[in-house]
C-alpha cells in the first residue's frame, strides 16, 4: 500500500507522490525573498484508467495548483508526478511537448480562456498545429469535435463573443478533446454556468468519457457537483489532503472533521429532512504562514493537544479491504 490515498495497480493512469508547489513572496526594491506561500504541501493521489478522481475544497485550498502543476503549466517546487510511469516533473521540453498530447486542461472560465479575435476554429486548431496536424485533416477533426459537444461544424467561423457561457465551456472541451487525450484536468469547468446549463455540461462530460474511455481530474469546491461525476473523491484543506475515498463511502461515512463540515453544508431538497450543520469557528489560516502540527487544528471542534504539536499522515482507516483514506489522528 503506498501512502497517497490508494493501493498501487496496474491501472493507474497518474500517479502524484508528495507534491509541493511553494510561490516566493517577495519584498523591497530588491526583490528579496521574505517568504513563502505554501500552496500546495505534500499532496499525493493516484488516478485510475477510466475514473473520476474529484479534487474539492474551499476557495484558496490549493486544488487549482495541484491541477495546473500535474501537467507542468506551474513548475512544481517538489515531488514525482508519474503519468503512463513517466516522470512529468523532469521530462525535457521535447518530451513534455509530445506528452501534452494526452494531458489536457479545461479552464474554468469560459470567457477569458478563448481569444476574443480569434474564431473558435482556429482556436481549437491551434493545439493541433502544435503537433504537426495541419490542412484538411485538422480542419475535419475541428469539425468532429464541435459536433461531438453538441455544436454545428460551421460554428468554427465564429468569435467568442457570438457564443453563450454554456456553449463557450462546450468549445473548451472541444479544445480539450481534439488531440484525443488520455487525462483530462477539468479546473471547475461549470462555476461560472447557471444552474442549468451545469447539468447540460456535466452530462455531456459523462457521456465523452463514456465514448472515448477519458480520465478526469474533476477540481470543484460544489460538494454537490463532485458527488453527480466522480468516482472517487480526495478533500484539500491549506495545501494538504485531509481524506480520500470512494465517493459513495465519502458522503456516506466522512471521518475528517473537515469533510463532516463541508458535506453537513449541502442542502437537501426535502424541507422535512434537516441536517445537523457542522458550523466552523475562525478563518482559514494564511498559507504563508500555516499552524503547526495539523492544519485543521484551529478550526477543529474536536482537536486535542497532539493535534497542534504533530501532523497527521493520510492513512487508512475503518476495515482493511476499504480505500479510505484520512489524515486525522483522532480517526481509527
Amino acid at each position: 500500500m503506498t501512502t497517497n490515498g490508494s493501493t498501487k495497480s496496474a491501472d493507474v493512469l497518474l500517479d502524484v507522490q508528495g507534491l509541493v508547489k511553494h510561490f516566493p513572496v517577495r519584498q523591497g526594491i530588491l526583490q528579496r525573498v521574505a517568504g513563502w506561500v505554501k500552496a500546495v504541501d505534500g499532496v499525493s493521489f493516484q488516478i485510475r484508467e477510466g475514473e473520476t478522481f474529484g479534487l474539492v475544497g474551499e476557495s484558496g485550498c490549493g486544488k487549482t495548483t495541484v491541477g495546473r502543476t500535474v501537467l507542468r503549466l506551474i513548475e512544481p517546487t517538489d515531488g514525482r508526478v508519474y503519468f503512463q510511469d513517466k516522470d512529468v516533473a523532469h521530462l525535457s521540453k521535447s518530451e513534455l511537448k509530445s506528452m501534452r498530447k494526452d494531458m489536457q486542461i479545461i479552464f474554468q472560465d469560459p470567457f477569458s480562456s478563448l481569444d476574443p479575435r480569434m474564431p473558435i476554429g482556429t482556436s481549437i486548431q491551434e493545439g493541433l498545429n502544435v503537433h504537426g496536424i495541419k490542412g484538411d485533416e485538422a480542419d475535419k477533426i475541428v469539425r468532429r469535435v464541435l459536433e461531438e459537444v453538441g455544436l454545428h461544424p460551421e460554428h468554427s467561423r465564429r468569435y467568442p463573443h457570438e457564443f453563450s457561457g454554456g456553449q463557450r465551456q462546450r468549445i473548451g472541451i472541444a479544445r480539450a478533446l481534439a488531440l484525443r487525450p488520455k487525462l483530462i484536468v477539468c479546473d471547475e469547468p461549470v462555476s461560472a454556468l447557471d444552474v442549468s446549463i451545469q447539468s447540460q455540461v456535466l452530462n455531456l462530460l459523462d457521456d465523452l468519457q463514456k465514448e472515448h474511455g477519458l480520465t478526469y481530474l474533476f477540481i470543484a469546491h460544489n460538494l454537490s457537483v463532485v458527488e453527480h461525476i466522480s468516482d472517487r473523491v480526495g478533500v484539500m484543506y491549506l495545501g494538504k489532503m485531509v481524506e480520500v475515498a470512494d465517493r459513495q463511502e465519502l458522503f456516506a461515512n466522512p471521518l475528517h472533521p473537515y469533510t463532516k463540515a463541508l458535506i453537513s453544508a449541502i442542502p437537501i431538497p426535502d424541507p422535512n429532512l434537516k441536517r445537523e450543520r457542522v458550523i466552523l469557528e475562525g478563518d482559514v489560516p494564511s498559507p504563508l504562514n500555516p499552524p503547526n502540527g495539523c492544519n485543521f487544528h484551529p478550526r477543529c471542534p474536536i482537536a486535542v493537544a497532539r493535534c497542534s504539536q504533530e501532523e497527521p499522515e493520510l492513512r487508512r482507516v475503518g476495515a482493511a479491504t476499504t480505500e479510505h483514506f484520512a489524515a486525522c489522528h483522532l480517526v481509527d
